[in-house]
Order: structure tokens, then C-alpha cells, then sequence
């Protein structure tokens, strides 16, 4: 059984996918603005939490941490809305890809298929992907994690992230990333074409990111409008690609005003 938190006890059921490096409690004032109205969980990936660690000798999949989703879904849950913040959102996709219709609303926070930008031809994007994948995988081989950390944390945090994490926060930012070493296997190895998507995920999905993100992200952003123009496209104006864990303030009433089935409001400029 996969670790997760929860809270509330009543209406749809939230489940909610964290980011590489990071983990269920990420999701905490999500989950107390949720409580009220929805039954929320908050699941740990592949290696996180109390999840135990990639163990299999081939690579990871994406339907292998979709798996760990579904295993964690209560037995009644009907109606599900699912939210995933990076590594999470792809994970989001492809567990919304397999319930089919019991998935009726999707959030995705900056979401990171990257596979899409190789099949796109998208080529200096993929390889931003790439060189991360190759840090994380050299890193992992050799033992130096803190060289990887330090790229993993300036690239997606900014530059100078890793400069200013206190090195007492540091060892355990070193210990979160490890999962990442399969994670780019999950994310590279996935196979379904971008037109396939719109069939497999609701018409309500939520794309929610910043315009100062890192390129991969803003290029897989122009895919998907072009593919689904049906989605509803969201930018916060300040942030970065770790809003969700950062800015909370600024994330959770977009994401709230979805579930809800509001008018999604647009972030101010603070």
C-alpha cells in the first residue's frame, strides 16, 4: 500500500501528485483550503514518504508510478480530480489516462512530459531535459549527488537556489532526489503521441504555469495549446516553476476555483 496524508471526509475525492524532490507534505495548506468540501489525499511516488523505493531492475514507467495512484484511491471513489504539480502532473496524466471517466477534472501545475518535445522536434528544449537526466543519472552512478542536487536545485529553483539552501537542509534535499534517478525513465520512455491526450484526459484540465519558466516547460506549454485548445491555460505572473511549494498563496485559490467549478482567477502580480 502506498504512503499518503489526507483530510476532509465529504464530496469528490482529491488526489494530489507531488514534484520530484518533494513529497505528500508539500500539499498541506492545499489539502486544510480543500477539507471542508472535498475528501483530499495527497499520495508519495516511488520512493518518498513512506513509498517504498524503485527496486526493479528495468526502468521505471509512468504507468509504474500511476500504479502507486490507483493503489491509494479509497474503494467508493467515483468521481475523482486529480492535481500534479512537474513530475507529478505527467504522473497526474497517465493515472487520469487509465481511470478514463472516473476522472472528471485535472490540474496541471507546469506539468513535464518531456518525451512530447523529442517527438516534436522540439530539439534544444529536449536537450535542456536531457542534460538534466544526464547530471541526475551521473550523479547517481558516481555517488556525487551533491553536484547533482546543486544543478537539480538552480536549474528548477533559479540560479543561486542551491547557494542559498542551508547546509543543514541540504542532506535531506540530497536524499529527496534520489528517486529522481528513475523518474527521467518514467518521463523519456513514455510512448502516447500528443494528440492522444485529449482523448485520455477530461475536457476540464487546467494548465496552470509562469512565462519565466525554464524553456522545456514553455515549449511543452505551445504543444499542448496547439493540440487542446479546449484545456483551460492559466499563467501566474511571479514564482517560477516551484510556485506550488513557494507561492502557495498565489496556486491554491487557481487551483480551488477549478474544483470548484468557478471561474478560474488569474494570480496578481505580488
Amino acid at each position: 500500500m502506498p504512503d499518503f496524508i489526507e483530510a476532509g471526509s465529504v464530496g469528490p475525492l482529491v488526489m494530489l501528485m507531488h514534484s520530484s524532490v518533494s513529497g505528500a507534505k508539500m500539499w498541506r495548506r492545499l489539502m486544510d483550503a480543500l477539507k471542508d468540501r472535498y475528501r483530499v489525499r495527497a499520495v508519495n511516488l516511488i520512493g518518498y514518504g513512506g513509498t517504498p523505493p524503485w527496486r526493479e531492475e528495468r526502468p521505471q514507467s509512468l504507468d509504474d508510478q500511476a500504479r502507486v495512484v490507483e493503489a491509494a484511491l479509497p474503494e467508493d471513489a467515483d468521481e475523482v480530480y486529480l492535481v500534479g504539480h512537474s513530475f507529478g502532473g505527467a504522473v497526474a496524466m497517465k493515472t487520469a489516462a487509465r481511470l478514463g471517466g472516473r476522472v472528471t477534472k485535472l490540474a496541471l501545475l507546469e506539468a513535464n512530459p518531456c518525451y512530447l518535445l523529442q517527438r516534436a522536434g522540439r530539439h534544444e528544449a529536449f536537450a535542456q531535459a536531457t542534460a538534466m537526466r544526464d547530471c541526475i543519472k551521473a550523479g547517481g552512478d558516481s555517488g556525487d549527488w551533491e553536484t547533482a542536487a546543486a544543478t537539480f536545485a538552480d536549474y528548477w529553483g533559479g540560479a543561486g537556489a542551491w547557494e542559498a539552501t542551508p547546509p543543514e537542509r541540504r542532506e535531506t534535499f540530497i536524499a529527496a532526489l534520489r528517486p529522481n534517478y528513475h523518474e527521467w525513465d518514467a518521463i523519456l520512455n513514455e510512448q502516447t503521441p500528443m494528440e492522444d491526450w485529449g482523448a485520455l484526459l477530461p475536457k476540464a484540465t487546467l494548465y496552470v504555469y509562469d512565462p519565466a519558466t525554464r524553456r522545456s516547460i514553455l515549449e511543452a506549454v505551445e504543444l499542448f495549446r496547439r493540440a487542446h485548445p479546449h484545456w483551460t491555460f492559466r499563467e501566474i505572473t511571479t514564482g517560477g516553476h516551484m510556485a506550488p511549494l513557494t507561492r502557495p498563496d498565489l496556486i491554491n485559490p487557481i487551483i480551488a476555483d477549478f474544483l470548484d467549478g468557478n471561474v478560474v482567477r488569474a494570480s496578481p502580480a505580488s
